[in-house]
């Protein structure tokens, strides 16, 4: 059974580390991840973009996770990532996925507030957890694209009626980070981040994790992220790690060396992220806690 986020990121908060929020595209990356999870004895979210959602199958996503936390013995969330259609976002409640985001952030604030409340209301009454933005998130990557002029950072005055009127379970905050790869060394804007996290009405999430300096992740922990988004670089190491399995060996038949160099390496990706996050050991205290909301 799959762990909700709520549950998750409420025990984050409690013990001050951030759950590894991991991008996967298929069954073999996803099995790395979960795999390295089970190496650090620490819970983790599986993250479906809305083109992986697409690509693999709702259900099928579902299925992947409930497998994967069954076979290893770790807690797995269900996460969908940035879906602005309501409609996928219900039909992912429905499979089964045990938390959404809904990104209504390109919306007016009043706007983003009645489409964030109404999937709330019907994710809740299904058992799942709803994550929402406020601010804009710059970047690109798959369904995401927002130039850099067109970003803006999360007003921290704002997040006590948002999340009061949404009662979402997890907000991302725009606080400097943005998606796929950076240009320089981003600046995050901690004084903001602290200024957000005061308010403690609601567990933060970080997005745009590739390329964040270690010492920086560290740091916006301490400030009250409890959930870090790690995409580009899994894709950009799974990637890679096929490339190299095919150049070591271009003659080999057998789909399961290629699979088995992915998982490998998105294994450590995973063991190496989890360890950073600070979330290692605590799987064993929230084994039991699967299915709650």
């Amino acid at each position: 059974m799959l762990i909700a986020l709520k549950e998750l990121l409420q025990d984050a908060k409690q013990y001050r580390y951030a759950v590894g929020s991991f991008n996967f595209n298929d069954f073999d990356d996803a099995c790395g991840m979960v795999m390295g999870a089970a190496d650090q004895k620490a819970p983790i979210i599986l993250m479906a973009s809305v083109a992986a959602a697409k690509f693999n199958g709702l259900a099928v996503c579902v299925k992947f996770a409930e497998g994967l936390a069954a076979e290893w013995g770790v807690p797995v969330c269900m996460h969908l990532d940035h879906a602005q259609d309501p409609g996928l976002v219900c039909a992912c409640i429905d499979a089964g996925f045990s938390s959404v985001m809904i990104d209504a952030s390109q919306q007016p604030f009043e706007e983003n507030i009645r489409i964030t409340r109404e999937i709330v209301d019907y994710a809740h009454a299904h058992g799942c957890s709803v994550e929402a933005e406020l601010g804009k998130i710059g970047g690109h990557e798959e369904n995401i694209s927002l130039a850099d002029e067109d970003a803006m950072l999360t007003d921290p005055e704002r997040v006590p009626e948002f999340v009061k009127k949404t009662q979402v379970d997890a907000l991302a905050v725009a606080i400097g980070t943005a998606h796929g790869y950076y240009k320089a060394v981003p600046h995050i804007d901690f004084e903001r981040l602290r200024a957000i996290s005061a308010f403690d009405v609601c567990p933060l999430v970080l997005h745009g994790g590739t390329g964040i300096p270690s010492e920086d992740m560290i740091r916006a922990i301490r400030c009250g992220i409890s959930k870090i988004n790690v995409g580009t670089e899994f894709k950009a190491r799974y990637t890679d790690a096929m490339k190299a399995a095919y150049a070591a060996r271009p003659d080999e038949k057998d789909p399961r060396y290629f699979m088995r160099a992915v998982r490998e390496e998105c294994r450590r990706a995973a063991r190496e992220k989890l360890a950073l996050f600070g979330g290692a050991g605590r799987a064993d205290s929230l084994i039991g806690r699967e299915g709650k909301q």
